[in-house]
């Protein structure tokens, strides 16, 4: 990149034009620092402004923009405290029409009655009469006409940093810029996927020339955006193994004989999943498969029946869970599915003694152990295998690559089967997961109770207290989870800490209250999890560290407060910590946000079970920021791509990735190589971070 181009990109945006230190500041609370950072920050939505209307043609509902002169001086009268109301009667040759401002007392002075102005808001009609409710205006001329006139972008902005500023703003730092962009994409990509140039997609996206202009830009940006994200998933996983040469694992029909010894059968879901992990283990090559499917959906069995195929061709499994507590629940679950075979399986985790340790990494390299379950003490130098021939890693997205990467290094290429709980949409999972088959168990075992779930406000409280200490007395327990750890000033929200204190101090003061939280020490969290999972809690607050945790079928009561702060497919991992057991579990959400996202959501939770249904309203809604949230992939957020909507892109540029990485190496297609070397720049620290040298 030419360096006065980039030099001009980094010019913070205090030194632009109308901007200064106060504001300078309020753009920073956006992330939004220098030129580069302004102009990448696209238009949440837009305004078409298009199309002059006279009063005769205003609509009820209709946001227009109509050309009028105030006839009346500007009244004002103040209903109660704290709320003025501004009224003016404004007229043009076809028709009259109320104008009305809250709180705008500055319009005695600024609105001229006989002058004619250009008035911009959403026509309202009242009583027979049309109103037109917190106008913007500008005084008419043919410059100003032309401004307001057409599509104008609308951003997400803070306090202080009002829409007319923010736009003024953007426009002064393209003038600056000036087509002065560099074009990086190479040019048989953008004509073959039909992209519009740069400067011309930026322009455009911020203040469209027309529909179609407004279409190019997103359509390029948004490809831009989704080629990068799926170059850089390539070369982070590239780094992380790629195509390996794997055991081709045979006597496949034994595995009959540990489903046999169990009390059920599996699901038609379970079935399909373990016929393909099966397929993939006998393959000679590497077994790289992603199990998903919704909590209690049964993946660990599948796992374990995995694992047997492993261990009767010779080999050792090894499942790493992300936390000691879930560690040591699969090596409780493995001990009983295998408590009818000659199969020693070994936990190691961080906090066994020393001589516990030396003894389990014993069993573990002389081959005495079978199967290993633990932590991410599995990886620690040391800790050597007899013969891995299979990783199982649960909770995938705790992991980052790298530690999934060096535990299946401890083998000779064994097989990789990564479980989650958290239902991803497909076309999500696509992305995250490029090189891993997919599994999905999408059936819940026969008989398992759907867990209750309500959305109830704060006037609820008394009631759903009352109900806690029901279910407390009925021998039951209770999580509450809270958004955060401590009191905020920014954030209204209720606190783990401080809900755990009043609670303890007033409502239940008489039950067993506990509290966890991301702030503890690992050992501390795990103390409070296992008082909790032996009863000896009643209620435990917690934040959203027990979103992936120890089973505790007792526990049937989960309350969120803020549910409205949590992303739908974080409350639905939430839940999924009731429901365990026999007894009807319940999930209460308060919601005390009037917004219509906000009621979707709740809504959502309240109708279905089902997590990948609630997943993909989640996608839909929301976009894709809560999936990605999750640093451990090393993807960037997204700024203008939708994934939900903008699938077909998706695939196009997916098609792309793979073209590029394909002709990397062709000397003559240097334009090529520099845009790879750009995208392995922008995804360094994560590749340096996959160096398993």
């Amino acid at each position: 990149m030419n360096s006065k181009k980039s030099d001009l990109l980094r010019k913070p945006v205090k030194y632009l034009k109308g901007v200064g230190e106060a504001r300078a500041r309020l753009f920073e609370k956006l992330g939004i620092n220098n030129l580069e950072d302004l102009i990448t920050y696209y238009p949440r939505e837009y305004d078409d402004r298009r199309g002059l209307k006279t009063i005769a043609e205003l609509k009820d509902g209709d946001f227009c923009v109509f050309r009028a002169v105030p006839v009346t001086a500007v009244s004002e009268t103040k209903p109660r405290h704290n709320l003025t109301i501004q009224k003016v009667l404004l007229k043009d040759e076809t028709g009259a029409v109320i104008a009305t401002w809250f709180n705008r007392t500055y319009l005695k002075r600024t609105l001229v009655q006989g002058k004619t102005y250009l008035f911009y808001g959403q026509v309202k009609r009242l009583n027979r009469t049309l109103q037109v409710q917190n106008p913007e205006f500008e005084e008419y001329d043919e410059e100003n006409q032309a401004e307001m006139c057409k599509i104008l972008p609308i951003y997400a902005s803070t306090a202080g940093l009002t829409q007319k500023v923010f736009r003024k703003t953007v426009a002064t730092a393209l003038k600056m810029v000036d087509m002065q962009l560099e074009e990086y994409l190479p040019g048989w990509l953008r004509t073959n996927y039909y992209l519009s140039e740069i400067n011309f997609s930026i322009y455009n996206i911020h203040f469209p020339k027309d529909e179609m202009s407004f279409q190019n830009a997103r359509y390029r940006l948004v490809f831009e955006e989704l080629l990068m994200l799926q170059l850089g998933l390539l070369l982070i996983k590239e780094a992380a193994g790629g195509t390996r040469k794997g055991i081709a694992f045979g006597h496949t029909e034994q595995v009959k004989e540990f489903l046999n010894t169990l009390p059920y059968e599996l699901t038609n879901a379970q079935m399909r999943s373990l016929n393909e992990i099966i397929t993939d283990m006998q393959s000679e090559k590497a077994m790289n498969r992603l199990l998903q499917g919704d909590v209690g959906s049964g993946k660990t069995v599948v796992a374990a029946a995995a694992i047997y195929l492993a261990i009767v061709n010779g080999y050792q499994g090894a499942m790493m869970a992300p936390t000691e507590i879930l560690a040591e629940q699969h090596y409780q679950t493995l001990t009983k599915l295998f408590e009818n075979f000659d199969i020693h399986i070994e936990l190691l985790t961080g906090s066994m003694s020393k001589k516990q340790k030396q003894e389990a990494i014993g069993n573990i390299s002389g081959g005495k152990a079978n199967i290993i379950v633990g932590t991410h003490a599995l990886i620690q130098e040391g800790v050597e295998f007899h013969r891995l021939g299979l990783v199982v890693t649960d909770e995938q997205h705790r992991f980052g690559v790298r530690q999934w990467a060096l535990l299946s290094q401890k083998g000779e290429n064994p097989d990789v089967l990564v479980m989650t709980a958290t239902p991803i949409p497909r076309t999500l999972a696509l992305i995250l997961y490029g090189d891993l088959d997919i599994s999905i168990i999408d059936e819940l075992p026969p008989g398992r109770k759907p867990v209750k779930t309500y959305v109830v406000n704060n006037s609820m409280r008394e009631r759903v207290n009352n109900f806690i200490r029901k279910k407390v007395g009925e021998g039951r327990q209770v999580y509450i989870v809270c958004p955060l750890v401590d009191e905020s000033d920014a954030i209204e929200a209720r606190s783990a800490i401080e809900m755990a204190e009043n609670i303890a101090a007033n409502d239940f003061s008489d039950l067993r209250v506990g509290l966890i939280h991301g702030k503890l020490s690992s050992k501390e969290k795990e103390q409070t999890m296992k008082l909790f999972a032996e009863g000896k809690i009643d209620i435990l607050v917690s934040t959203t560290v027990i979103e992936v945790g120890v089973n505790v079928p007792n526990a049937t009561v989960m309350v969120v407060e803020d549910a409205e702060r949590f992303g739908l497919a974080q409350l639905h991992q939430l839940r999924g910590r009731v429901g365990r057991g026999d007894h009807q579990s319940y999930c209460i959400l308060y919601n005390e946000s009037n917004n219509e996202i906000s009621r979707q959501r709740m809504e959502i939770m309240a109708k279905t079970n089902n997590g990948f249904v609630i997943a993909e309203k989640d996608l839909e809604i929301r976009g894709p920021g809560e999936f990605f949230g999750t640093r451990q992939h090393g993807i960037p957020q997204l700024k203008i791509a939708n994934l939900y909507k903008d699938l077909d892109i998706l695939k196009k540029a997916q098609q792309a990735a793979f073209e590029i990485m394909n002709n990397r190496h062709n000397q003559k297609n240097e334009e090529t190589n520099r845009f790879l070397e750009e995208v392995t720049a922008h995804f360094n620290e994560k590749l340096k971070e996959l160096s398993l040298t």
